[in-house]
């Protein structure tokens, strides 16, 4: 069983003893990091600190030496926001930092989508995220759509104050089978329901899943509103679109 004294970074080392408090969680952790080479763990390490410079230049580095894009981005990116979102979590870091973390991401990614489109590796899934009508908050979904793409979904963004008629044009554009709503504001929290209502009176409901969040937003609001799904923070997000597009334990993480 590997210890933690087997992780190759003193920082991250540091922040599994600090932050990783669940048992089960700390020996993921410490499997995923201890099997990882020392250029990802280092790569991983930039992720947690948010530092998006780091996170470019090891990015670009790791894949002129010849590490194939899949490790970069599981062993190191994504390995990176896993800590990211146990802190979140746990309270341990809010908003801003998880923003910034997911930002220092989006540089690496930028390096692997290409790679990946090149490779013709398919999606795990197609995802359409927007803001519903009426609201102007984007900071949320978009964090969500950063994890998403780097878990392996390809996203469609409809940007904020999105009606269920541009959900429904992105459908039919985009072949998704998963939609992504968010709220912040009370007052448009109900637009999540009248989007589901179109879906269902254009005769689509049953071609699509929906899951719905925002920081007002509760599992009951989401049921009541014909939701299939709640997603409480980014990390929980991109759990619940894996398990709507029947992404198995095997599959890419």
């Amino acid at each position: 069983m590997p210890e933690l004294s087997d992780i190759p970074n003193e920082f991250v080392r540091g922040e599994i003893e600090q932050f990783i408090e669940r048992e089960d969680e700390r020996r993921h952790i410490i499997k995923l990091y201890s099997k990882a080479r020392l250029e990802m763990v280092n790569l991983a390490a930039a992720v947690i600190e948010g530092d998006d410079e780091i996170v470019d230049d090891l990015t670009a580095t790791a894949l002129k030496e010849g590490i194939d894009a899949i490790e970069v981005m599981d062993d190191g990116l994504i390995a990176g926001m896993a800590i990211v979102g146990i802190k979140f979590r746990e309270n341990f870091i809010y908003v801003p930092e998880v923003l910034c973390c997911a930002l220092a991401m989006k540089e690496g990614m930028a390096h692997i989508e290409p790679i990946l489109s090149e490779s013709g590796i398919e999606p795990v899934g197609k995802v359409i995220m927007g803001t519903v009508r009426g609201d102007l908050h984007d900071i949320g979904k978009n964090l969500c759509i950063m994890l998403l793409r780097g878990a392996g979904f390809e996203v469609m963004d409809l940007g904020v104050d999105t009606s269920p008629e541009q959900f429904i044009d992105a459908y039919k554009s985009y072949n998704a089978k998963i939609v992504g709503m968010s709220a912040l504001l009370t007052t448009t929290m109900p637009n999540m329901g009248k989007t589901v209502e179109a879906f269902s009176e254009a005769g689509l409901r049953a071609d699509m899943k929906f899951m719905m969040g925002g920081a007002p937003v509760t599992p009951e609001f989401a049921d009541e509103m014909g939701g299939d799904a709640y997603g409480d923070n980014a990390m929980e997000c991109v759990a619940v679109a894996k398990q709507l597009a029947g992404v198995t334990s095997s599959s890419k993480t």
